[in-house]
């Protein structure tokens, strides 16, 4: 019977951008091998990108709900699945009790949270030699002590044809042959974020050579692309708020370039093969890097950074 792996996926886009390394190096080392992850609803989108997954679970949990009997229910009801192994790739408590009640035999994760028992093929995370989130996701999936191998970029399958549709249904066609993508936004504050000024500064300088500018964000970033926009004479293509994950990633990749914060979008951005120039502030370049090598990262570095505040 060929190996058949649930992954327990993590919550950030980012993260699951990165946990594409993974799932490549897996079908790299075993072709043969099942992929099936379980993971948040709304990281699916990105999930349906990766042609090596075979089959996305969306686990109905709250963000931070322990849930320690609906998560006993939901891991008993994959028991039929059969699972070889999993690997979590969450280091909490409450990720490894679903592998548990699904009864998989081989459960694979760090040491953390005090998870002795719920996994049995306990890693200990040696931050020093493995200082890269996907480095770590990686080597969750070989043996014990097997040298890590050369990491996959992620590369994420948009369909352009989606594009354009999302487009047209927002009222909005592509005039230009040049677009540049911002993405202002970032999670924990101001700290990660280059000023709206700035961002506003290189989109007015965009428009003047006749680019298009399309701003990306969440419905948290409105007030942000807002902003930008105001400063542009509304000359941007403001979609702050305004697509799903899905249509963005697939909206983004018609454009040329983008500039973004460290942020979920920047490794949308690297996965999508668009040239990207990543902004870091608080946060560590070297800990979570857009994975493609010929992006281009501008930090300050600091004395202060990255203190992750």
């Amino acid at each position: 019977m060929a190996d058949k792996i649930l992954v327990m996926g993590p919550s950030w886009v980012g993260d699951m951008v990165m946990a594409h390394s993974l799932f490549q190096s897996l079908k790299q080392h075993n072709p043969d091998v099942q992929i099936d992850v379980a993971a948040p609803a709304w990281t699916l989108p990105l999930l349906d990108r990766m042609p090596e997954v075979s089959e996305k679970i969306a686990l109905p949990f709250k963000h931070g709900q322990l849930g320690l009997i609906e998560r006993i229910k939901f891991g008993r009801s994959l028991n039929n699945k059969h699972y070889t192994q999993s690997i979590s790739l969450v280091n909490s408590l409450k990720s490894a009790i679903l592998p548990f009640a699904a009864n998989i035999p081989k459960r694979t994760g760090f040491l953390g949270e005090m998870r002795y028992g719920l996994l049995n093929d306990i890693r200990p995370l040696d931050k020093a030699k493995l200082p890269k989130t996907v480095e770590r996701f990686v080597a969750l999936g070989m043996a014990k002590d097997q040298a890590l191998p050369q990491i996959p970029q992620p590369a994420l399958l948009a369909d352009s044809a989606n594009a354009k549709l999302a487009l047209a249904n927002l009222g909005i066609q592509v005039s230009s042959k040049k677009i540049l993508g911002l993405c202002p936004g970032a999670e924990y504050g101001e700290a990660k974020r280059w000023p709206t000024k700035h961002y506003a500064e290189v989109a007015n300088a965009a428009l003047n050579q006749r680019w298009q500018v399309f701003l990306f964000g969440s419905d948290k970033d409105i007030p942000i692309t807002q902003a930008i926009n105001e400063m542009t004479q509304s000359r941007c293509i403001d979609l702050g708020g305004k697509t799903k994950l899905g249509d963005a990633i697939d909206i983004m990749s018609l454009c040329n370039t983008i500039i973004s914060n460290d942020s979920g979008l920047m490794h949308v951005a690297a996965a999508l093969d668009i040239k990207l120039i990543a902004i870091f502030g608080s946060s560590d370049p070297s800990h979570t890097p857009p994975i493609h090598p010929n992006a281009t990262i501008e930090y300050l570095g600091l004395n202060c950074s990255p203190c992750f505040k």
